[in-house]
């Protein structure tokens, strides 16, 4: 049998990998984007015929937002599709929202760490083992979305997304008081609204994206966040299920898990957008 510590490495060391592979196309997409960024068409036909089809890419990838979407989505199309000259600054836009998002992330899985039932004593060893690399993870993005925003001849965000912070400041304040079991679930909540709300802001951004290398850059990255989002899927409902014994790596767990377990991680046959943030929300003003 394996010691479930030893289990714990394992999934972990493939956590890792995925994130090693995700880091490395990126490293190889910035340099790329930065090349081609700073290369702009000279004929004019081809800057027009630039601008027509990222108008009508941006419209349709903004037509079905939610609120924060439908805020921001007309006065979206109309400053990010004004001129194709302006790809290099869309860029850096998208570059800080999402580096605003990451960072966001960090702060809200450090504030999570301090509480008992998530990194103290109390704490369920795989939830807490989760948030730690999770954090560390979201930490490495923020950098690399940075990196290529200053390379593209943007600031780098150090901020969090101010559209999201309320929903964090929120959601941490109903925590006082509560139990364990409550605890956990609500940050199992909480950090499963922000692991969505990234992956779908990445998945919205390979459309919003003006080259191929950004859209790889995004895509590289958002499959990490997409397993994020599965694993705590999985936890919530089975916290849910009031079977917090089963958020384990022993063993003889699997044979106790209820039939749902394979499939409660993957809800959707292709990522959904409704939670996007607007490519200029966490970007410098």
């Amino acid at each position: 049998m394996i010691p479930e510590s030893r289990a714990l490495c394992e999934l972990l060391e493939e956590s890792q990998d995925l994130q090693a592979d995700a880091l490395r196309p990126t490293t190889e997409a910035l340099n790329e984007l930065v090349e081609v960024a700073h290369e702009s068409p000279d004929d004019e036909a081809q800057r027009r015929e630039f601008h027509e089809a990222h108008q009508r890419s941006l419209a349709a990838s903004l037509s079905g937002a939610t609120l924060l979407g439908a805020a921001g989505g007309a006065a979206l199309v109309g400053v990010l599709a004004s001129s194709a000259a302006a790809s290099k600054s869309r860029d850096v836009q998208i570059l800080q929202t999402a580096a605003s998002i990451e960072n966001l992330a960090v702060a809200t899985y450090s504030t999570a760490l301090t509480l008992p039932y998530i990194g103290g004593a109390s704490a369920n060893a795989v939830v807490a083992k989760f948030a730690r690399v999770t954090r560390n993870q979201h930490a490495q993005h923020a950098e690399a979305f940075n990196a290529a925003a200053e390379r593209l001849g943007g600031r780098a965000q150090h901020k969090p997304d101010p559209a999201f912070v309320p929903v964090v400041n929120k959601a941490v304040a109903s925590l006082k008081g509560a139990s364990d079991a409550q605890g956990t679930m609500g940050v199992v909540g909480l950090a499963l609204e922000l692991e969505n709300i990234a992956a779908e802001t990445y998945v919205k951004d390979t459309v919003l994206a003006s080259v191929t290398q950004n859209r790889a850059l995004f895509a590289s990255i958002m499959g990490v966040e997409a397993q994020h989002v599965a694993v705590l899927l999985a936890v919530k409902a089975l916290l849910a299920a009031n079977a917090p014994q089963l958020i384990s790596l022993a063993p003889g767990t699997a044979a106790s898990l209820p039939a749902a377990a394979g499939s409660v991680g993957f809800p959707y046959a292709f990522y959904k957008t409704n939670s996007a943030a607007p490519a200029t929300q966490g970007a410098i003003k």
